[in-house]
């Protein structure tokens, strides 16, 4: 069996059942269906409501991520901008705001619920400077040197094949371009059995990394100036009710769990070149591949 297959098999099920709950009801319970396991305290409160204002409110209902990457980087107007996994499309949304209608936003994404969502609440946002591309992170279907940033959200963790989605990124990033993604981490030793219980709440579906496996796997890619920054730290009471109705002592467990399993805002750069291939330096328009 193909492991990374069925991951993704697993990942559209999940994904596009939220989106489709999302579309058809308009509620946040929707995206809180415990098979989903990822909400409170994961995907709570990661927007201001400044932000919130400036989108439709299906795309937050449907924003199953753990952190705000767009808060946490920088964007230049005229800059080009890649969200990897970008489900309803609310960090795409507020991306393409940013950099203006001289820069551009795309959004990448396998679950054709979720494109359908996303390119709704585009309509509804009346945002032109945005498209969203149907398409695996593993194979991301942009040219080499072609964007400015790449941004993720809660999304890199559930690759069955990380190092292929970190090379990607960095071959589609230009020269000095940068990576910036919120991603959930995993601090020191773990259980194996305690591991994978707290990832299955916390991840929605096992994956995620050792900081330092995250660091190597960058560093293998080509990445440069990688840095990893705590944005929200989950302790065996944001758990506890999930872990208990596994059948797990949670009480037993809690020293082994707290401070351990985080969401992280991770930022890395791909190094200047001396020269670059043509068209690769400028904003020009990118091109698409297939």
């Amino acid at each position: 069996m193909n492991t990374t297959t069925t991951v993704q098999d697993e990942v559209k099920e999940k994904y596009g059942s939220a989106a489709r709950a999302v579309a058809e009801s308009g509620s946040v319970q929707a995206c809180c269906d415990p098979a989903l396991r990822c909400c409170d305290p994961i995907t709570t409160n990661l927007y201001s409501a400044d932000e919130k204002g400036l989108i439709p409110e299906k795309a937050v209902l449907a924003s199953l991520g753990c952190g705000n990457p767009t808060a946490l980087i920088e964007l230049k107007p005229g800059e080009i901008v890649l969200d990897l996994g970008s489900g309803g499309g609310i960090d795409v949304l507020l991306s393409a705001r940013r950099v203006g209608p001289t820069g551009k936003a795309y959004g990448l994404d396998m679950t054709d619920d979720m494109l359908a969502l996303a390119r709704e609440n585009q309509r509804q946002a009346g945002v032109a400077n945005v498209e969203f591309l149907k398409g695996e992170i593993e194979n991301i279907p942009l040219q080499d040197n072609s964007v400015d940033v790449i941004i993720s959200n809660c999304v890199i963790n559930l690759s069955a094949d990380k190092d292929r989605v970190l090379r990607e990124a960095f071959r589609v990033l230009k020269p000095g371009g940068r990576f910036a993604v919120s991603d959930v981490v995993v601090r020191g030793a773990v259980p194996d059995a305690v591991r994978q219980s707290m990832m299955l709440w916390v991840g929605c579906i096992a994956g995620a990394l050792d900081e330092q496996d995250y660091r190597s796997k960058l560093i293998a890619a080509g990445f440069v100036d990688i840095s990893f920054e705590a944005t929200r730290i989950y302790d065996v009471e944001d758990a506890r009710q999930f872990l208990s109705a596994s059948g797990i002592d949670v009480d037993t467990i809690a020293a082994e769990v707290q401070g351990k399993f985080l969401s992280a805002f991770i930022r890395g750069g791909k190094p200047e070149a001396a020269c670059c291939q043509p068209g690769c330096c400028s904003a020009a328009a990118v091109t698409v591949k297939g």
